[in-house]
């Protein structure tokens, strides 16, 4: 559907390494590659893949433990249990902080939506996976509703921090982090941000660093 007929260079290269699981999670990875050269991608697909994965695991453990809740109730001779009814995420009484697997963070608020479009592009046909965007610009509350339930978050630092703070994402469950433009990053002085992201989802299997260059600052960032 979105016209990709062959991977790029960064992709054939990036993909199967990000894929290939080691003792305790998966392969870190540093990637110099320029805007353009189908980056995203290489780092959308492979976190897609896998967070699809643990959905339809979980989905499967839900599905057992529902069945065997029915399967109870009727050899006790009750009717079987009704569904809870789905609660609505924009009335505050049912908010819950977004617990997501995935994290992506940006430089700027245009490459994060960008690159948020371009997972939901990717997961099209795909059910079950929900993709936000946290950046500043945009009204608290709407932000806050399109978190719920999140399984990958695109954001900028930030922004990502603020609502962090509040109680309304918790990054202790991140799998995966990517950190896009690593070099645009420092630029623009999120090294404490980052620093401090680091800290919060320091349990996590996977980091992936793109960057158009590696200049030492940046290696410094990744050793740190």
């Amino acid at each position: 559907d979105l016209g990709f007929a062959a991977p790029t260079a960064v992709q054939q290269r990036a993909i199967p390494l990000a894929l290939a699981p080691q003792a305790g999670g998966f392969t870190d990875l540093m990637v110099s590659s320029q805007t353009g050269s189908g980056k995203t991608a290489a780092f959308l697909l492979p976190v897609l893949h896998t967070l699809l994965g643990l959905r339809a695991e979980e989905a499967g453990r839900e599905k057992a433990e529902w069945d065997a809740k029915v399967a109870e109730a009727l050899a006790k001779g009750e009717p079987a249990p009704k569904r809870p009814r789905r609660k609505s995420p924009l009335d505050a009484r049912h908010f819950k902080p977004a617990v997501p697997g995935a994290l992506v963070l940006c430089p700027t608020r245009e490459l994060a939506q960008q690159v948020a479009s371009d997972a939901i592009d990717l997961v099209k046909h795909c059910r079950g996976l929900r993709i936000a965007t946290i950046v500043g610009g945009m009204p608290y509350q709407q932000q806050i509703a399109r978190l719920q339930n999140a399984d990958l978050v695109v954001a900028t630092p930030g922004r990502l921090l603020d609502l962090q703070r509040g109680g309304q994402i918790v990054l202790d469950q991140v799998r995966f982090l990517v950190v896009d433009e690593a070099d645009r990053m420092l630029d623009l002085g999120f090294a404490d941000d980052l620093a401090e992201v680091n800290q919060l989802t320091i349990e996590r299997q996977q980091t992936m660093m793109f960057s158009a260059t590696f200049a030492p600052r940046i290696q410094q960032l990744a050793t740190r």
